[in-house]
């Protein structure tokens, strides 16, 4: 896991400059559906699949929080519990060709591309790492981009909690810092706090 954490590390550059656009849940669930729109589902996906590092910030965006009306994997079921038992055993080829299997039916799984990266980087498979990585990068933009972290209004914004660890990797947040939770409007807010520093992320349900 220490490895999947310095490819984490590797998607800092350029983190505090970018652009910042919060997510509008409402209307990427509609573009994401609408067969004619420049950010319908199939089309960023198929881009997505094919070449990742030509996805601009919006189409990552449409991506990264359409999950939410997307069909994923759960990380309960019994497919995602062997994939995390082939990783745990460090078995590197069937953890690849089962990650494989979970990248078919949920291709922007966050857990699902470290692994891979893990895995293909085993393996020095350079091509495929490379893609996934390109892949990686792009969703993890769009966390980046979609706020400061500075207060609740300009919260970051993420899908679960798991992705939440992935942000705090990325932003060095380690276990000297506190949290605190408060619920509002269908969404978490965790609040990492380390004497007067302060940091916001919203966690979506």
């Amino acid at each position: 896991m220490k490895k999947c954490l310095f490819f984490v590390m590797l998607l800092i550059g350029g983190f505090f400059y970018a652009q910042k656009t919060p997510p509008n849940l409402k209307v990427i669930k509609k573009n994401l559906e609408n067969k004619k729109s420049e950010f319908n589902f199939e089309k960023l996906i198929f881009k997505y699949k094919g070449l990742p590092k030509s996805l601009d910030n919006m189409e990552a965006q449409h991506l990264y929080y359409g999950r939410n009306f997307q069909k994923t994997v759960s990380t309960s079921s019994t497919e995602f519990k062997n994939l995390a038992d082939a990783f745990k055993d460090k078995d590197v080829d069937e953890t690849i060709n089962l990650a494989k299997e979970v990248y078919g039916k949920d291709p922007t799984n966050l857990d699902v591309l470290l692994i891979l990266l893990r895995g293909y980087d085993t393996k020095k498979d350079i091509s495929n790492f490379s893609h996934h990585m390109n892949q990686l990068k792009s969703l993890t933009d769009a966390i980046k981009n979609s706020g400061d972290g500075k207060s609740d209004k300009t919260a970051y914004v993420v899908n679960s909690v798991g992705d939440e660890y992935i942000l705090l990797n990325m932003l060095n947040i380690g276990q000297d810092y506190n949290r605190g939770s408060q619920s509002a409007n269908g969404a978490m807010y965790d609040v990492w706090q380390k004497g007067e520093e302060k940091l916001y992320i919203k966690v979506l349900y």
